[in-house]
């Protein structure tokens, strides 16, 4: 089976083929620029925008199953689902997994009216996230400066998604199926940070913000690449900078039970427990060692 891997230079979709070539799959990696992909011998690379529906028919020929995100380059939901679904049909494909974001687009309705057997995969937070947030006030200093330090969540490694994703599509089963993936436990933001000192022998200090003090940081230029990417999801033109700031403000002050809720989805497609946060800080310790 030949099985296409959308966003395969990204977070989940390197570890999701390293995952698919280590079981004998024949991989196929779409990213818009094959030259910098610098992806495992072995994989097929090609050349394709997913925004772009004109650019993916090589890309989904011959495909009996694939990956998809729901986000292209731009973080943007994508508007063109419906035309997506219809090419991995149209191509023979009979498995599908979706990656799904902040907010739904036009992909997850297209694939769950399609033929395709498709499972959605929901992870809730990151590991990886702490690299984008923390990762240059690390390197330059001792302190993450953010409200709300006690705000909990249940991270999960990004080759865990992969994992996830890799069974469903090697190995099927898992038809019309929703998981809401998470790590094996429930962190705040200030214990994570202390893991991360922990991993790099490094004195790190959680500095709580009040409310109006995150207000005034975030909203000077060079904002938080977080920040800017929650605003591509939202999409709506009349959603401003100050918008997403409390936005972002009322998700961390506000207790959410899915967000918090531990799965055990990880183990229950995979085989095997979820990876830790130790073991994530571990892993990227030198991206949080001081210049």
């Amino acid at each position: 089976m030949t099985i296409l891997v959308t966003g395969a230079t990204g977070t989940v979709g390197r570890h999701l083929v390293r995952h698919l070539l280590e079981r004998g799959a024949r991989v196929r990696a779409l990213t818009r620029d094959p030259a910098t992909a610098a992806l495992p011998e072995g994989v097929e690379v090609v050349a394709g925008d997913l925004a772009d529906t004109t650019t993916l028919e090589p890309a989904f020929d011959g495909v009996t199953a694939v990956h998809l995100i729901n986000f292209a380059g731009d973080y943007r939901p994508l508007r063109n689902g419906g035309q997506i679904v219809d090419l991995a049909v149209r191509a023979g494909a009979r498995r599908a997994t979706v990656l799904g974001g902040w907010r739904e687009g036009t992909l997850e309705p297209a694939v769950r009216a399609s033929a395709l057997e498709w499972t959605v995969l929901n992870p809730v937070n990151f590991m990886a996230n702490v690299l984008t947030d923390w990762g240059e006030a690390l390197r330059s200093g001792d302190r993450v400066r953010e409200p709300y330090g006690d705000r909990k969540s249940p991270p999960i490694h990004e080759a865990d998604i992969a994992g996830v994703a890799a069974t469903v599509l090697a190995e099927g089963g898992h038809g019309g199926a929703s998981y809401h993936l998470t790590g094996p436990e429930v962190l705040t933001a200030r214990r994570m940070l202390a893991i991360i000192g922990e991993a790099t022998g490094r004195r790190l200090r959680f500095e709580e913000l009040t409310p109006e003090q995150a207000r005034e940081e975030w909203s000077r230029p060079g904002e938080r690449p977080d920040l800017a990417v929650f605003r591509a999801f939202n999409q709506d033109p009349s959603v401003t900078a100050a918008d997403v700031v409390e936005i972002v403000l009322r998700m961390y002050a506000t207790p959410n039970e899915y967000a918090t809720t531990l799965t055990g989805h990880v183990e229950q497609v995979t085989g095997r427990p979820p990876r830790t946060f130790a073991q994530w800080a571990a892993e990227h310790a030198a991206a949080f060692r001081r210049r």
